[in-house]
């Protein structure tokens, strides 16, 4: 239960597979987070400004430009908000463009790892 008077986190996420964000949607806001979709990096950049979030959540395989690229431009507008990424493919964790996010979760029908994640991120 939530103590009275107290801001729930927000959290934006950024998927362009609407299952995965509706996924993300209901397991986050069971935890009594606020939640905020984007369907891609630009909608997830205009989000970021107009909403403040405390944390993101981002895919970044997405079509147009990729998580990665949207990774660099919410640096440039917010060093403070921690990332994760969040991927189905294991070899960006090798790409020196993902070391600035907060954590790198492969994507699995297990959401334990990531729940785990945003409640530490977030603590």
């Amino acid at each position: 239960m939530r103590k009275r008077g107290k801001r729930s986190k927000k959290i934006l996420v950024i998927d362009d597979e609407e299952n995965v964000r509706l996924l993300y949607q209901e397991e986050l806001q069971d935890k009594g987070y606020e939640v905020i979709l984007a369907s891609n990096g630009l909608e997830g950049l205009e989000k970021l400004n107009t909403h403040n979030p405390d944390l993101i959540t981002l895919d970044i395989h997405m079509a147009g430009f990729d998580g990665l690229d949207i990774l660099k431009l919410i640096r440039e507008r917010s060093r403070d908000v921690p990332v994760i990424l969040c991927t189905a493919y294991g070899e960006y964790k090798q790409d020196f463009r993902s070391w600035s996010s907060d954590a790198y979760i492969e994507k699995s029908s297990d959401l334990n790892e990531f729940l785990t994640k945003v409640k530490e991120i977030l603590k």
